[in-house]
């Protein structure tokens, strides 16, 4: 089955989205299914090498909406290629024009949201709500509509997908999301990243592994953490994650308010071993988000054996409460120290098995080989002819 996903850029640094697809792209390609991915990236982006699938990018497009020409004539002269189209994200360009370019034809386009139907940003952003819902009503409303299908990655993004805009009409399906473990995240090893800071050796690493952003409640991390800092002298947080929207200056403002300026490390993104390295050197992974449809990071925590203490807006979190890899508690500061005391009043015995049924819950829920398969499956059921594949 040859599907093409068109997504607005690979970048790294834009979060979940572009390593969600890198990872169902390489499950998809072991299970005999090809793949290859439109991106409205320029076409020397650094990104791009080494990616697993063939990439068509016909960027650099408008900044912001993400508009270029040579979307929509591509799709004209080669969707007829695919057996399915599956575009990644809304809000953006690469929606409308896949909609004029397939809509009534032979070749059927799916709509990954990836969370951007989450009521939160309703609550959150009302004035940018305002927007959307106009563009709701003239534009994505009918892309989804008249998608052959809209892919969720949790049943609970798809429970509050329908709360955020109206008409909804939508043929929603929950397929999942996940990851697999490559070799270098396999052989990596706490010495990966401790050899990169050596000042981090027998402290007690915390890592906090995400874009930095107000959502992501960083905030609310490094307030907890000024709370319990003189009881646990050798606790640290380590910070590692692109700075795209210019936080950290009033974060590091707020951690000497709080004195624990000293006690937080700021890595920046970490890639590779390195990455891999951090998740294994780090006690536990602790993400107080505000928001956050699935959290990849999350994934691959778990993945590396590290427990997670997340908040109760991580779609994901009660996979991790029922299967006892983590802790969960309110997004706010009570709740996030909350979860910080929990963790820290845990006996090493405690702590242990904890490590061991993190990897157990990524086993059962989080591998990407189970997300693949329900693609597969939900695009063969929809109505492509297998004798295509």
């Amino acid at each position: 089955m040859r599907v093409l996903n068109i997504i607005r850029s690979l970048d790294p640094r834009f979060g979940g989205p572009a390593e969600s697809l890198r990872q169902m792209c390489q499950a998809l390609q072991r299970m005999g299914s090809p793949q290859q991915v439109l991106t409205l990236d320029a076409p020397q982006a650094p990104w791009l090498a080494g990616f697993p699938s063939p990439v068509h990018a016909v960027g650099p497009s408008l900044v912001g909406y993400g508009y270029t020409r040579e979307l929509f004539a591509w799709l004209q002269a080669q969707a007829h290629q695919f057996d399915a189209v599956i575009v990644h994200g809304l809000w953006q360009h690469h929606g409308l024009a896949t909609w004029q370019a397939l809509r009534g034809g032979p070749v059927p386009y799916y709509v990954y949201p990836h969370g951007m139907l989450d009521p939160w940003f309703k609550r959150t952003y009302p004035i940018k709500h305002l927007k959307k819902l106009l563009y709701w009503r003239t534009v994505e409303s009918r892309v989804l509509h008249d998608a052959r299908g809209v892919l969720f990655t949790t049943a609970e993004e798809a429970r509050l997908a329908a709360h955020s805009f109206s008409p909804y009409r939508v043929q929603g399906t929950t397929v999942g999301c996940g990851l697999a473990l490559d070799p270098v995240a396999q052989q990596a090893t706490a010495e990966d990243f401790l050899a990169l800071h050596p000042q981090l050796r027998g402290h007690r690493l915390l890592l906090f592994l995400a874009r930095l952003h107000w959502k992501k409640g960083l905030d609310l991390l490094v307030d907890a953490l000024g709370r319990v800092a003189a009881s646990h002298p050798r606790l640290h947080l380590v910070v590692a994650g692109p700075d795209e929207s210019g936080l950290r200056p009033a974060l590091e403002q707020q951690a000497r308010r709080l004195g624990v300026q000293d006690r937080i490390t700021w890595t920046g993104m970490l890639q590779g071993r390195a990455k891999w390295g951090a998740l294994r050197a780090a006690e536990a992974f602790v993400l107080p988000s505000r928001q956050e449809n699935f959290g990849i990071a999350v994934a691959e925590a778990l993945a590396a054996g590290t427990p997670v203490l997340i908040s109760n807006q991580v779609n994901i979190c009660r996979d991790v409460a029922d299967g006892g890899a983590g802790l969960v508690g309110p997004d706010d500061v009570p709740g996030t120290t909350d979860l910080l005391n929990r963790w820290l009043a845990m006996s090493e015995a405690e702590r242990a098995r904890m490590r061991a049924r993190a990897t157990s819950v990524y086993e059962k829920h989080f591998h990407v080989d189970a997300a693949a398969k329900n693609l597969i499956e939900t695009l063969k059921a929809q109505g492509l002819a297998e004798s295509r594949s």
